[in-house]
This record gives structure tokens, sequence and C-alpha cells, in this order.
């Protein structure tokens, strides 16, 4: 025992003076570096630059400063490594520590509890009670209070509050007989109460191409330059029919769904719910006519905030307008929400307002083709209308109206006739034909249109300007000033010099658009030559762009 104790000794001994020799070697290290091999390194660069020249001295600088920005560079690194390092340390302790402090307030919850156990049995005792029995019972119903509220407590608050609202029940429209009029006599009276009952002012045509758009699809677009009534419009609608348009106004910001229905909140286990969102689940409970308002909506690109409602909207079946809110379902969301899923009703149009100017985004096609597009560019004049109510409709009885439209004014022989050649020629010449979508639109759109109180050609005229024309602006205009005075003529021969006035207007403005394209670029050349032609007169030579 006595020599393994001497062994044992020699060892730790040795060990701790190799350990400080170890330490001492890199001390004895560092020091030599920074006092002797630095010394020498500066000692020989005195002596080898004797021989410099210039390009030497130049090269030294930059590899000095190069090394020396290696070296800073290296111990930054390993100053932020340490401190890092010692950062997670005490981050450690102090977690560990709080872990403690946690546990030791624990144990002294759990004694508390004991205690106030033993106090209230005593009591119980001497009112003559079996203190363990008395105490399951208490416990149980103490749980019992606690999960209660966990039962009820939903992560959709508005949407609960929109539930407890209408309490489970659809509210049913009672119209009544004076309010059962045909779609001309709704137009009329919707212009007259406009104008009595809210000072606003639209033209006969505006409103009847309204109808005809909420018949044609459930999106659309009210475009134009600013103060024309473009919001306004859809408001007063919702005052006319007895149930107030929701206005959302759009934001730059906006770049997918969960700006538009909000999202789940992971750490809160909430659902952060939209003001469109409630308004979409408010009209599952109403069967008259809603009206939501994108204002401003192309501030931000609708093909990310809208596109599901854009794909949803346009399958020919209602039973599958349905739109993911969250993965999974729970026993307290709301009544209407199935699986996760709320089914967008059929009694809700979505009206969005949008200007052109440098501050919004281009609609694409893929919106325009999906959605009825209204441009509102004129203010109507004066109406001095007599004093006209509201009316209370349901939904269902305008949609009888639309579909009754459809089959008493369908698309005559002529019309489809016409469209049929102006197909040919326009993807002969243009490269743009007709789509399904956009004759089914206008197979839908113009017999409205024309129960309204119109005409058919009319009718024809907006629709054709408005998903036709339009596309013309993508094209180079360039090469095809002939094909449009062409179309023009086409359309003269068709329908008269006096008809088609909106899709003649739009070729005269695609035509000046061009024109004053090349007039501004005949100009820009005009001042570069001017430019080179003064600076070569100036220099006594004309300028090499003109050799």
């Amino acid at each position: 025992m006595v020599e393994f104790s001497r062994y044992y000794i020699d060892f730790i001994l040795e060990l701790l003076q190799n350990t400080g020799n170890f330490f001492k070697k890199i001390f004895e290290a560092f020091a030599d570096f920074f006092f002797n091999d630095v010394k020498a390194y500066v000692d020989d660069l005195v002596d080898s630059s004797k021989n410099f020249g210039m390009l030497d001295w130049v090269v030294a600088a930059i590899v000095l400063i190069i090394n020396l920005a290696f070296i800073t560079f290296l111990v930054m690194k390993i100053y932020q490594w340490l401190r890092r390092y010692i950062r997670f340390t005490k981050r450690e302790v102090e977690k560990d520590e709080l872990l403690e402090e946690i546990s030791i307030l624990n144990m002294k919850t759990a004694e508390l509890i004991e205690e106030k156990n033993k106090i209230l049995a005593m009591k119980i005792s001497q009112l003559g009670l079996q203190p363990d029995k008395f105490l399951e019972d208490y416990d149980e119903d103490a749980e019992g209070e606690e999960e209660q509220p966990a039962l009820e407590e939903s992560r959709f608050v508005k949407l609960r509050e929109v539930d407890e609202e209408y309490q489970g029940r659809i509210t049913s429209v009672i119209m009544e007989p004076e309010d059962m009029i045909g779609l001309q006599e709704l137009v009329e009276r919707f212009v007259n109460f406009a104008a009595s009952q809210m000072h606003l002012y639209y033209s006969r045509k505006t409103i009847a191409a309204f109808f005809a758009g909420l018949a044609t699809s459930k999106i659309m677009i009210l475009e134009g330059i600013s103060g024309t009534g473009k919001t306004s419009l859809p408001y007063a609608m919702g005052k006319f029919f007895n149930n107030d348009a929701a206005i959302v106004s759009v934001q730059p910001a906006w770049r997918d769904r969960t700006e538009l229905l909000g999202y789940l909140n992971e750490f809160t286990k909430k659902f952060n719910e939209s003001d469109f969102l409630r308004h979409v689940y408010e009209a599952t409970y109403r069967d008259d006519i809603c009206f939501i308002i994108l204002d401003e909506m192309n501030l931000a690109r609708i093909e990310y905030y809208f596109a599901e409602f854009l794909s949803i909207l346009e399958m020919p079946n209602s039973d599958e307008w349905k739109i993911e809110v969250v993965p999974n379902e729970l026993p307290s969301d709301p009544r209407n929400l199935v699986g996760g899923k709320l089914k967008i009703p059929q009694n809700v149009w979505f009206i969005g307002t949008a200007n052109r100017d440098d501050s919004t985004f281009t609609i694409t096609d893929k919106v325009y083709d999906r959605a009825s597009n209204i441009e509102m560019n004129t203010k109507a004049p004066y109406i001095d209308a007599p004093p006209t109510k509201s009316i209370t409709m349901s939904y269902e009885y305008l949609d009888n109206l639309f579909n009754k439209a459809e089959q008493e004014y369908p698309l005559s022989p002529k019309m489809l006739d016409c469209l049929n050649r102006l197909d040919i020629f326009i993807t002969s010449k243009f490269k743009v034909t007709f789509g399904n979508r956009i004759m089914k639109q206008i197979r839908r759109f113009v017999p409205v249109f024309v129960a309204c109180g119109r005409d058919e050609v009319e009718g024809l005229d907006f629709m054709f300007a408005r998903k036709i024309i339009r596309k013309f602006e993508a094209l180079n205009l360039a090469f095809l000033q002939d094909e449009i005075d062409q179309l023009a003529e086409l359309m003269d021969k068709m329908f008269g010099k006096d008809a088609f006035e909106e899709s003649k207007a739009y070729l005269e403005v695609l035509k000046r658009s061009y024109y004053h394209e090349e007039k501004r670029r005949f100009r820009y050349f005009l001042q570069l030559y001017h430019v080179f032609f003064n600076h070569g007169r100036r220099k006594g030579k004309l300028s090499p762009l003109f050799l």
C-alpha cells in the first residue's frame, strides 16, 4: 500500500509538472513570436528593402495591409467565438438556476396544498363529516370547473360571435309584393333610389351592366379614374338591398391568402380572423344579396392573395366552392366550418375597385377573364328622381330573374354568326381567340343586359371591348395598324357605322397610344441628334455617331 501511494504521488507530481511545462512552452512560444520573430521579420524587411524599387514598395505595402487585415480578422473571430461561448455558458447556467428555482417552488406549492387539505379535513371533522370522501368530491368538482372552459373556448372568436348572433339559423327574407319586379324595373328603381336617397347619379347603362355582371361572375372589377363612384356603387347597392356592403381595404403588403383570411397562431393556438373571413362566414347565415368590396384591389398583386378564390369560384358545381381555413377540425370550431373548410355561399359577390396609376399593379388576363369588368371614367349627370325606397330581395329571386332572362333573350342566330366571323378574323390577324369561358360569359351577360332594358348589339359591344379588344394592349401595335383599320371596317359592315361604339373607340385609343409613343420616340432621338451635333460642332468636327 505504501509503494502504491508513493507511485501515485510521483505520478500526480509529474502530471502537474508536464501540464505546467505545456502552458509554459505555449507562453514562451507566444512571447518568442511577438518579441523575437516579429523583430526578426522587421529586420529582414529592412535589410531587403535597401534594394526595393517603387513597384516593390507598393507591393510590400499591399501585402503588409493584407496580412494585418487577416490577423485582425482572425483575432476578431476568436474574440467573437469566446464571447458567444461565454454568453452561451452564462445562459445555460441561468437556465439551470431557473429550473432549480421552479422545482423548489413546485415543492413548496405541493406542501402548501397538502397543508390546506389537512386544515380543511380538520374543519370537516369538526362538522361530523367524513374528510376523505368530502375531499374526493371537492377535487372532482374543482377539476370539472377547470376543464369546462377549455371545452367551450374556441380558436375562432369572431366566427363564434356570428354563430351566437344568428343562433345557428339562416335568416329568411320575406319579400313584399311591390318588391317582386323585373330587371328593367329593378334598374330604374335603383337609379332613382341612389339619386334621391344618396345623391349618387349613375346612368342606366352602367347599372344594367352591373346587374348583367352579377349574373355573369361572382367577381366584378370597377376601374377608372378617381372620383367616378366606383366604391360608392356597390355601397349604394348594399343600402338598396337592405344589407350593407362590407368594405375591405387592400394593403400593398398583401402577398398571400393569409392576409385575406387570417392565420392560425401556433403559439397561442388562436386563429387571427380577418374581417373579410367574418363577412364571408356571416353570408352563410343569410339568403339575401351580400356584397364584399375589395377597395383598391390592385394595390397588391391580385393573383397572390386572391388566387384561391379565382380558381374555386370558376368551378361549375357550387358545392365544390370550399376553401380551407384550418387543416383540422375541433369540436369548438364554428358551426359552418366543416372539416376546417368554409363553403363560399352563392349569395355573395366580391366587388373590386381599381385605379390605373404608378402606385398599382397591372391586372392580368387571369383575373380579367374570370371577372366582370366595368370602366367608370365619367360621372353621370344630375338626375331629378322621385323619392324611392329600398328593396328587400332574396338571392333566389334575383337568380331566377337572371335565369329567366337567359331563356327569354338568348343570343340571336345573327349575333352568333357575327361573333363567329369576328373570331375567325381576329384569330387570323391578331392571334387572339374567343375561349370557352368568354363565350359562356357573353351568352349569360347579353340576355340579362337586354332584360335590363338595353339593346343586344350594345351588350355584345360592351363584352367585346372588355374581353377581346383589351387583349390587344399586349400586342405589338406598330405592325398591326392596317389590321386594326380592317377590324373597324368589318364591324361597320356587320353592325352598322353607328353601332359598336365602345369597341371602335377602344381601337382608336390603341391607335392614338401608338402614335403618341412613336412621337415620343421621335422627339427623344431628335434631342439626341442635337446633343451630338452641337457637341461635334464645338469640337470642330461631327460626333463619331454621324460619321
